[in-house]
């Protein structure tokens, strides 16, 4: 078996394959955990393959530094000349970026089948490539310069810890380490110019490791003077990077929409939830119908975004299509609709109209009168809690509720009424209701006591009713408001 410097090729080759199975291994694992659930978005593959870096990375560092101690005692004291000492690293590097290669390829024939949106950054590649070359280099130097058994692992350690402390750092740091930030945006993108500066950056750096190790074994001064460009060309991929502003503002996209019940935009790569989160989205749009808040369009908006509820519009958030995603955008939705109230009285009323809202159970809370104004609020049916919310809209907002908004709390005290208005008024209530008048439940009535007939009127406000699942009525239609809804 022929020795190439010490070592077999045999062994050698055995160990390139070892390393490209468990880099692609690794590189898949730490890709999956990276992508994002649900999205079809080419950006969201390159933002995964970059982000396996992490585990990937020091793998390979470990990798290099093993087969560089083993090439030191190899040629210990023999003459080396500038090409026969990069022949190896150079080697190390392509079964590398071989692997990366692969898994960008396994990732790539998922995405191929099934509809992307956006489209593949090369830059986004080129960085990862530049990363792991990086990481490769590292790893070789730290080898032949530390020859001994615990040098492998603690390259890989070292790496790693280095390259997270980067990535997680604050300010300018995380743009040195190949990446995109986490959490990644889609409503970003990927900005192909910060990509082609962090790969200047990445390529000249590993380049002035690897001349400067050849100048250093083989002592050529011209091998040297290119080390000493590569560190200017490293010096100016850093400034051009750090002078780079990162996205301050989304980019305009075109939204992928579902226009009944009510119009859902998402996200392109997100359009595999627009069913779900228009299922869950009716049934907030049809109980706040004639409330300022009423809205027939839902949007997705940039993580970033804080959510400011509009007349005719619910902007969400939608960080991904894992279970209960659509759960989780409406409770925040829900949530920005009023601000937590100061004290604990209040914030418990607000805390029973949000669980309605959201289709939860209504809390009992701590307090006897929180207890009272859930079960009164309880016995209204679902047409006279929606009556109640727009009546008592604003100071639900405000942190205005209190016992009188619930039947008057234990001591049964009458809770308000709608204000007095000609026939006709917005509420649709007749002029000169008694007090404390919620359809169909007399004043300070205790829960469960049996409905009255509410005084008609000759005109009657219309609110539109958004079916809910399974709910074969025609959109739009408003709700039955004659006499016979409050019997």
């Amino acid at each position: 078996m022929r020795e190439h410097a010490g070592v077999s090729r045999e062994e050698l080759k055995q160990s390139a394959a070892v390393t490209v199975a468990v880099l692609l291994a690794l590189g898949l694992v730490a890709a999956w955990s990276v992508l994002i659930p649900g999205v079809d978005a080419w950006e969201n593959i390159v933002a995964a393959v970059i982000g396996s870096l992490r585990l990937t990375g020091p793998v390979a560092a470990a990798f290099a530094a093993w087969v560089a101690l083993r090439k030191r005692r190899a040629l210990r004291g023999r003459p080396l000349s500038a090409w026969r000492a990069l022949k190896a690293p150079l080697a190390i590097v392509v079964v590398v970026l071989g692997s990366f290669g692969a898994t960008v390829l396994v990732l790539a024939v998922k995405t191929v089948l099934t509809e992307q949106s956006g489209r593949l950054s090369l830059p986004g590649l080129g960085v990862g490539m530049a990363g792991l070359a990086l990481y490769s280099v590292i790893g070789w130097v730290a080898g032949w310069l530390a020859p001994r058994a615990v040098t492998p692992p603690l390259a890989g350690l070292g790496c790693y810890g280095l390259f997270t402390w980067l990535a997680d750092g604050e300010g300018w740091a995380d743009r040195l380490a190949p990446g995109t930030g986490e959490p990644y945006d889609l409503f970003q993108g990927l900005s192909g110019a910060a990509f082609l500066d962090q790969i200047v950056w990445l390529l000249g750096v590993t380049t002035a490791l690897l001349l400067g190790w050849t100048a250093m074994v083989t002592r050529q001064a011209l091998v040297l003077a290119f080390a000493l460009l590569a560190v200017l060309a490293a010096g100016a991929g850093v400034a051009r990077l750090l002078a780079e502003p990162k996205p301050a503002a989304a980019q305009d996209i075109a939204y992928a929409c579902q226009e009944w019940p009510i119009t859902v935009c998402l996200h392109p790569g997100m359009r595999a939830g627009l069913t779900e989160v228009g299922a869950s989205f009716t049934k907030i749009a049809s109980r706040l119908a004639g409330t300022p808040a009423a809205f027939t369009r839902v949007e997705q908006r940039p993580l970033d975004d804080e959510l400011r509820p509009s007349a005719g519009l619910a902007p969400i958030h939608v960080r991904d299509l894992s279970a209960g995603f659509a759960d989780q955008a409406s409770y925040e939705y829900v949530e920005s609709l009023a601000a937590s109230c100061a004290g604990a009285p209040a914030d418990g009323y607000r805390e029973i109209v949000m669980a309605w809202l959201r289709g939860e159970p209504l809390p009992g809370g701590p307090l006897p009168e929180h207890q009272y104004a859930a079960a009164w609020f309880s016995g209204l049916s679902e047409h006279q809690r929606r009556e109640w919310l727009r009546m008592f809209f604003s100071d639900f907002q405000s942190c205005g509720l209190s016992s009188s908004h619930f039947g008057g709390g234990p001591a049964g005290g009458p809770a308000p009424g709608p204000p007095a208005g000609p026939v006709g008024s917005p509420v649709g209530f007749p002029a000169g209701s008694p007090a404390g008048t919620v359809p169909g439940v007399m004043p300070g009535a205790a829960p469960g006591s049996a409905p009255v007939a509410a005084t008609t009127s000759t005109t009657q406000q219309v609110y539109p009713v958004y079916p809910g699942p399974g709910d074969t009525s025609s959109p739009g239609r408003g709700p039955d408001m004659s006499p016979k809804r409050w019997q």
